[in-house]
């Protein structure tokens, strides 16, 4: 009976919901209350401790690190993004056979850099390459490799992401490593792929600090499961809308009587724009947006002399954004290249204003054995046809939806996940939780 009516208490049930542990102020007060709780007898056959914890773990993940777990994903506060269900881990990693790597890189006042690697699978990607392709929604970048993906549509390394004036490094590093690798003895070219943003804000960019061992380690390191998000890897530098930005990640499944296959989406975030979230004007209530202090200042003289203070570099819309795309669909480069495009419209969805000096790419690719393209051993067998399986056209439009929706959640679990970080003088905030949640609960873009 006791144990009835304690149990109907809101506040109590509240205690065993993943939502209750979001702020950190709730998980001061559960640290608190738990140990007492569950050590009642009246309690312990409906809310245990080996229960709660089991929640709180689910929540919280135990293999992310102590520092990102911090901080939600946007699901755990009641943000649902599309229709279409996620994959077990809400993660590119939901692609079988993708495995993601960070390593990140924290010295000092001065250098938040990194760099993240994308496995399409674990196997030797020259010997075994897989279809590929590339969009570009605004030129403005360094993305190595891309030439050699629109002419041939394969990938044959790891993909990388990093720092601007880092990109040379790091695919020196990269094709170090492929020849390296066993079966590649005879190796004479590599076309590494490596893509970035420009962290120069939080970040020393000048010094280039990303070294070979940081590159094989991201790329080692690299493990299916759940993957770390917000600061971290190609992410520790970056900015997005004004707030903190980084790496995000999400997926998405069609039903099976359409295939049942799985788009998982991997973002570095580095842009601006006026912030929406399911469609609530979140940038705008939050007073950070492109174009605010024009707009506020219109009758005034507007200032474009060069260099930006830390103010007016919060709503700059420049900086970049690198979507990676995977997707167990069987598919060949040029329907990859569809699918890649796709992700523009879930990036426009979150408010970016694809600046000029924005470099907004997408790189996406198929992990399907149907698909995959295999190196000739010898020059004898060039001429042998490959049986290679593409899904058709007509089979492409539920997928465009994973993508479309899988890449606007990914952006928003980079801005959620981020922690606010001070660097070279500059602190950029974090995405203001608390604040965040109410604007989303006043415009009804929350789940019930």
């Amino acid at each position: 009976m006791l144990s009835s009516v304690c149990l109907n208490f809101s506040w109590l049930r509240a205690l065993a919901s993943p939502r209750f542990y979001v702020f950190p102020t709730r998980r001061f007060v559960a640290s608190l209350l738990l140990p007492i709780l569950t050590t009642l007898p009246f309690l312990s056959a409906g809310f245990s401790n080996d229960q709660l914890m089991r929640k709180t773990a689910a929540q919280n993940n135990q293999n992310i690190s102590p520092s990102i777990k911090e901080r939600p994903r946007a699901r755990d506060l009641g943000i649902r993004v599309g229709i279409l269900p996620t994959g077990a881990l809400n993660a590119i990693t939901d692609v079988a056979g993708v495995l993601v790597g960070h390593t990140t890189i924290t010295r000092g006042d001065t250098i938040r850099t990194g760099v993240t690697a994308v496995l399409p699978h674990n196997g030797n990607l020259f010997r075994q390459k897989v279809p590929g392709a590339i969009f570009v929604g605004n030129g403005f970048g360094k993305l190595m490799g891309s030439s050699q993906v629109d002419e041939l549509g394969e990938i044959e390394t790891p993909i990388m992401l990093t720092s601007t004036l880092s990109v040379p490094r790091v695919a020196d590093s990269l094709v170090s490593y492929t020849l390296a690798l066993p079966g590649n003895e005879d190796v004479q070219s590599v076309n590494p792929l490596v893509a970035e943003t420009n962290d120069g804000f939080l970040n020393d960019i000048r010094g280039r600090h990303i070294s070979p061992d940081d590159v094989v380690a991201a790329i080692k390191n690299a493990r299916n499961g759940p993957v770390e998000e917000g600061c971290v890897g190609a992410g520790t530098g970056t900015v997005a809308f004004g707030f903190k930005g980084g790496i995000g990640t999400s997926s998405r499944k069609i039903p099976s009587m359409l295939g049942g296959y799985t788009v998982g989406v991997l973002v570095q975030t580095n842009f601006g724009g006026v912030l929406a979230i399911n469609g609530a004007p979140v940038g705008r209530e939050l007073g950070r947006y492109y174009l605010k202090e024009e707009l506020e200042r219109s009758n005034q003289t507007y200032d474009n002399r060069p260099g930006k203070s830390a103010p007016e570099r919060q709503n700059d819309p420049d900086g970049s954004i690198i979507i990676v795309v995977a997707t167990d669909a069987p598919l060949d480069s040029r329907n990859l290249r569809r699918l890649a495009a796709r992700t523009i419209m879930g990036l426009a969805r979150t408010g970016a204003t694809g600046s000029n000096g924005s470099g907004d790419y997408a790189i996406a690719f198929s992990t399907s054995a149907e698909a995959r393209i295999y190196a000739n051993a010898s020059p004898g067998s060039r001429n042998t046809t490959a049986n290679i399986k593409s899904l058709p056209n007509e089979a492409m439009s539920p997928l465009f939806l994973a993508a479309i929706e899988a890449t606007e959640e990914a952006i928003y679990n980079s801005l959620f996940r981020a922690v606010t970080t001070t660097s070279r003088g500059h602190t950029v905030e974090a995405l203001p939780l608390e604040r965040t949640v109410e604007i989303l609960r006043r415009h009804s873009a929350l789940a019930p």
